[in-house]
C-alpha cells in the first residue's frame, strides 16, 4: 500500500535566532570601532614592522595563517584596519603571495557576512521581493538575469563600501558560489594595488612618510579598472539591445 501522506515541509527560520549572527557582526563592529582603532592603524604597523617581520622571519607558516585568520575576522565583523591588513600582507610577504593571502582572507570575511545576511534577511526579504510584483521585483528580477556582472560592477567599483557588495547579494537570493567566485575575482584589482603599496612599506617606513591610499583614483590606475567596469557592463547592455530588437521587430 502507497503511504500518499504529504512529505513534512522544510523548517523555516523563525523568530529572533535567524539574527544573531547579524547581530554578533554589528556588535562587533561597534566595539572594533571603539576598543580596536588605535590598534590596526597604520602607525601601529610602522612601530611593529621589526618584530613582524621577525616573527615572519622565524615562523613563516605559522604567520600566514595567523595574518589569514586575523584578516578574515577584521572583515568578517566589519572591524577597522581592513585596508591596514591589505598593506601588511605586501608588507609581510610582497605583491604576489600577499595578494594571494589578502584575497582569500578578504573573500572569507566577506562570506560570513553574506552568509549572515543570507540567514537573517536574505530569503524571506528575496522571497518578499518575488511577491510584491512591483518595482522591487523588477530590479531583483533585472540584477538576477545579469548577477556576474552586477556583482562584478560592484565589486570593481572603487567607490561602493565594500560591506555593502557583501549585503546586497544576499538581499536578492544570490546563490554562494556566485557570490565567492565574483568577490575573489573582483577584488583581484584593487587587492594587488593595495598589496603593491604594501610590499614598497619598507621605504615608506625609512623615509618617514605614509604610503598613498589615494592611489586607486590616480588616473593611471583608475582607467584600468574603469575599462573593466565597462567590460561587466558590456552583457547587460547587449541582453537590452536584443530585447529592444525583439521589441520591434
Amino acid at each position: 500500500m502507497i503511504d500518499q501522506t504529504t512529505p513534512p515541509r522544510p523548517k523555516t527560520r523563525t523568530g529572533p535566532v535567524r539574527y544573531v549572527p547579524l547581530a554578533v557582526i554589528g556588535l562587533a563592529a561597534v566595539m572594533g570601532a571603539v576598543l580596536l582603532r588605535d590598534h590596526l592603524s597604520f602607525d601601529a604597523l610602522a612601530a611593529n614592522r621589526e618584530a613582524l617581520l621577525t616573527f615572519r622571519d622565524a615562523n613563516y607558516v605559522l604567520t600566514v595563517a595567523v595574518f589569514v585568520a586575523a584578516y578574515i575576522v577584521i572583515v568578517g565583523f566589519s572591524l577597522p584596519g581592513a585596508t591596514v591588513a591589505t598593506l601588511t600582507g605586501g608588507f609581510l610577504f610582497g605583491v604576489f603571495q600577499g595578494t594571494l593571502f589578502n584575497m582569500v582572507g578578504a573573500t572569507s570575511g566577506a562570506t560570513i557576512i553574506f552568509l549572515a545576511a543570507k540567514y537573517g534577511f536574505g530569503d524571506r526579504l528575496a522571497a518578499r521581493m518575488d511577491a510584491s510584483g512591483g518595482a522591487m521585483k523588477k530590479i531583483k528580477e533585472g540584477i538576477r538575469e545579469d548577477e556576474t556582472s552586477y556583482l562584478f560592477i560592484m565589486r570593481l567599483i572603487p567607490a561602493v563600501p565594500f560591506f555593502v557588495a557583501n549585503l546586497c547579494p544576499a538581499f536578492v537570493g544570490v546563490s554562494l558560489g556566485k557570490f565567492v567566485f565574483t568577490t575573489f575575482f573582483g577584488i583581484l584589482p584593487a587587492c594587488v594595488i593595495y598589496t603593491w603599496v604594501g610590499a614598497g612599506l619598507g621605504e615608506v617606513f625609512a623615509r618617514g612618510e605614509t604610503p598613498n591610499l589615494g592611489i586607486i583614483f590616480e588616473p593611471q590606475i583608475l582607467g584600468p579598472i574603469l575599462g573593466l567596469v565597462a567590460l561587466a557592463v558590456l552583457p547587460i547592455v547587449f541582453k537590452k539591445l536584443r530585447k529592444q530588437d525583439r521589441g520591434t521587430s
